[in-house]
């Protein structure tokens, strides 16, 4: 028969959870702000969009969690 006790998550699968939750309002935003500035008219540098990429590229390499 099935047990009626919830599981307990773990933290490290709540961490997850809210790094991925970060990273899609982030993505949101960006591509927010991409639209906005497409309807005006402004090409945004390529400096920063550079610059995202790499950094956001390196968010989901290696091991290392930043620190809280």
């Amino acid at each position: 028969m099935a047990s009626s006790s919830k599981r307990q998550q773990t933290m490290a699968k709540m961490n997850r959870e809210r790094m991925l939750a970060e990273r899609r309002v982030l993505k949101q935003e960006k591509k927010d702000a991409r639209k906005a500035a497409a309807a005006l008219g402004d090409e945004p540098a390529a400096d920063e969009s550079s610059a995202d990429e790499e950094g956001s590229a390196a968010d989901g390499v290696g091991g290392e969690r930043p620190a809280d």
